[in-house]
């Protein structure tokens, strides 16, 4: 009998410790969201790199919230050591009321470790490292004005920072909701988690779900604000770019910004520091590095651990909802006031510029330069934008850092 008991508490215990006994609806729900997630990343393929960790941080947390458990010490008399099978030899030890207690530290969840990189802003600045390496600002180089709208397609932000402190947000929820706008998942995760760290996983699954829905969202707005005459000017080609202008490019950026904006050096420093490690030519070991095993790595852990936040506690609230509105105004403000700016110089320089381009003014590089290209051929098949449509679109990258360092210096 005693051992057909034991056989049955052994059950018991293991029923009351599964995820039937001790989930609940909203971790059910999330579960469900995301495996949608990695449906969207794996079958419609958007933004699979990091929809894909994302989605399965997801549903670890939420089968299994202990893994992003903090650890914690308790401390116990000499008979509950003995009780619970802790060794009192090498803990350290307290005396209370003249009885004796031993610590007996806990460890934290394996992804409560590796998020430290993200809370302490570490893998944000690795991941524009990266990017850096892969960036060619040859057509921003040549094509200075492009800046202009790289920095109107960071309008979004500001607008949609004030609309959701009207909402009821505080300032640093604001920003880090309107960041949402610049379509960069890495500058959006490194401003939450300064600001507003428990929005992180409403901020990061929004940001990165609009950057893969560019070639749906942007389209629309790009043909209602132009028109099919507009759509179908056909650019001039650009200068050639030497090499010591892409070389000295960065090295000033970095200066300029460190000096004037500090709190953007991080994002914009690790930026440069990429960009000059490809411009420069001799370091090829080291670029390739970059953009390649260590973005790779840092990527997967930050998804992952991203993902690992948006318990259903957490995630399934009426502030995700808003949060997940204003993102989606704040991404469309962004790329229409990259196409009106594009307007404006289409007019002041008589017809020369492809108001289309103002578009790729937002981060996502470089599909937002290629949606431009697209556009632009279905109204001109002769024409071919997307060189012209890359100065905007690394223009934002930088803007988009610029933008993060503003609102970090306003609410700090």
């Amino acid at each position: 009998m005693e051992i057909i008991q034991g056989f049955i508490d052994a059950v018991v215990g293991i029923i009351q410790s599964s995820g039937l006994m001790t989930l609940n609806w909203q971790n059910y729900t999330m579960i469900v969201i995301s495996i949608i997630l990695m449906y969207l990343a794996i079958k419609k393929q958007y933004e699979p790199l990091l929809l894909l960790p994302i989605a399965f941080g997801m549903l670890l947390v939420n089968l299994y919230p202990e893994i992003m458990a903090a650890p914690s010490t308790e401390w116990l008399t000499e008979a509950q050591c003995q009780a619970q099978n802790v060794a009192t030899s090498g803990h350290a030890s307290m005396v209370l009321d003249g009885v004796t207690y031993y610590e007996n530290p806990t460890y934290g969840g394996l992804l409560y470790y590796l998020y430290q990189g993200v809370k302490l802003g570490i893998y944000p600045p690795l991941i524009f490292l990266g990017i850096g390496c892969m960036t060619d600002f040859g057509p921003l180089i040549a094509n200075p004005k492009s800046l202009i709208l790289g920095a109107a397609a960071q309008i979004g932000i500001f607008l949609t920072f004030t609309g959701a402190i009207f909402l009821g947000f505080t300032k640093a929820e604001g920003a880090a909701i309107g960041i949402i706008g610049g379509a960069d998942g890495p500058t959006a995760i490194y401003v939450t988690t300064k600001l507003a760290p428990h929005l992180l996983g409403s901020i990061a699954i929004a940001a990165y779900s609009y950057m893969a829905l560019v070639p749906i969202i942007q389209p629309p707005i790009m043909k209602l604000l132009t028109t099919k005459k507009e759509r179908s000017v056909v650019m001039e080609q650009l200068r050639p770019v030497s090499k010591l202008e892409k070389i000295m490019f960065p090295v000033i950026v970095v200066i300029l910004i460190a000096i004037f904006l500090p709190d953007a050096a991080p994002l914009v420093g690790m930026l440069m520091l990429g960009n000059l490690f490809k411009e420069s030519g001799v370091v090829d070991r080291i670029a390739k590095a970059a953009q390649n095993e260590l973005m790779n790595i840092i990527t997967i852990f930050l998804g992952t651990t991203v993902g690992a936040t948006a318990s259903g506690q957490n995630f399934l609230t009426m502030d995700t909802i808003k949060i997940i509105v204003l993102g989606l105004l704040a991404f469309c403000l962004g790329t229409a006031f990259g196409v009106i700016f594009g307007k404006i110089m289409y007019k002041l320089t008589g017809g020369k510029v492809n108001p289309l381009i103002g578009s790729a003014g937002v981060s996502a590089v470089p599909m937002a330069a290629r949606v431009s290209q697209k556009i632009g051929q279905q109204e001109n098949p002769g024409n071919f934008l997307l060189m012209h449509a890359m100065g905007p679109n690394v223009a934002g990258v930088i803007g988009s850092a610029v933008a993060a360092g503003v609102l970090l210096n306003l609410c700090a």
